[in-house]
């Protein structure tokens, strides 16, 4: 089952000084032949782009042999790829609005982010097994705090200094640490913190959520507007465009989230956690206005746009 996969040797224009840099235009070159190879070898019909490097090639060379492209910008500021690139495309999905600053207004479709599908059936149970299951009392508000795939140091380190006022408040944490900080912190669990390193089936965890603590990736806002729990989001700052603070400061200026930049942990984190945490009301209207920006059926409206053009 899935797809092949077809690597291509490219690597992202490093903004520091790197001697990889040197290296970029025989790296260019290969990779253009190597999708010139791959297109003529599987002879799409069309070819969706999502951004970054490694679709850059491919989607050129198949805009060159009069492929008909299609991009699928997943953040609320496109890359260099993607708008140079959108001029050739017929269509470009988006997840959020005023994207007609960077793109052709004509080709815009509103579609949102792609998200699996136990995250469009998501629904908030208070289940039983899963307070159990991790040790948790229902009679205590719940954080769940998600470091991203690879984890947050900067989050964990925060999160672990402020176990202090988690106890005050009588409140229980589930820290995502990562697995390659889960050893470092796994020694400060106690019973108002519970520590794991990754989530499989993270659909539960925000189901016995009351205040969720992330990243701003593209892929998790997606989720999370679906979920509709209060957010606080704390982009990461090691993100080519900064990308993940665009993302969340656009959530942010809806009042749908609370938003804190990762040098402001330190003394912005319990103000705000303990803000949400007292007002049932505040936590509410985040809730709701998180809620009303999540688009369930982005890959129905993706399919149903490219069905048009395969027609």
């Amino acid at each position: 089952r899935g797809y092949k996969i077809k690597g291509l040797n490219i690597l992202g224009f490093k903004r520091k000084f790197s001697f990889s840099n040197l290296l970029l235009p025989f790296r260019l070159f290969i990779s253009l032949i190597q999708s010139l190879v791959i297109i003529l070898k599987f002879k799409p019909n069309l070819v969706i782009g999502t951004g970054g490097f490694a679709s850059g090639p491919i989607l050129f060379v198949s805009s060159l042999l009069k492929l008909p492209t299609f991009i699928q910008e997943q953040n609320s500021y496109p890359g260099l790829t993607n708008k140079i690139l959108g001029k050739y495309s017929k269509k470009i999905f988006v997840a959020y609005d005023g994207m007609d600053k960077f793109f052709d207004s004509r080709k815009i479709i509103y579609s949102g982010n792609p998200v699996r599908e136990s995250i469009k059936i998501f629904k908030s149970l208070k289940n039983n097994e899963i307070y159990k299951k991790l040790n948790l009392l229902r009679n205590k508000k719940t954080i769940l705090v998600l470091g991203g795939s690879q984890g947050a140091d900067a989050i964990n380190k925060s999160i672990v200094d402020s176990i202090d006022f988690f106890v005050k408040n009588d409140l229980q944490v589930i820290l995502q640490t990562g697995n390659r900080y889960y050893k470092t912190y796994k020694r400060f669990e106690n019973k108002n913190l519970i520590i794991i390193p990754f989530i499989d089936k993270i659909e539960e965890l925000y189901s016995v959520s009351d205040l969720i603590v992330s990243r701003s990736g593209a892929s998790i806002i997606s989720e999370l507007c679906i979920v509709g729990k209060p957010v606080i989001f704390i982009p990461s700052p090691n993100v080519v465009d900064d990308h993940q603070t665009k993302n969340a400061r656009k959530i942010y200026d809806k009042g749908a989230c609370e938003f804190i930049n990762e040098d402001e942990l330190e003394f912005k984190l319990t103000p705000i956690i303990n803000k949400l945490i007292v007002s049932d009301v505040y936590r509410t209207s985040l809730s709701k206005k998180i809620k009303s920006i999540s688009k369930k059926d982005a890959v129905k409206t993706i399919i149903n746009e490219i069905e048009y053009f395969l027609k």
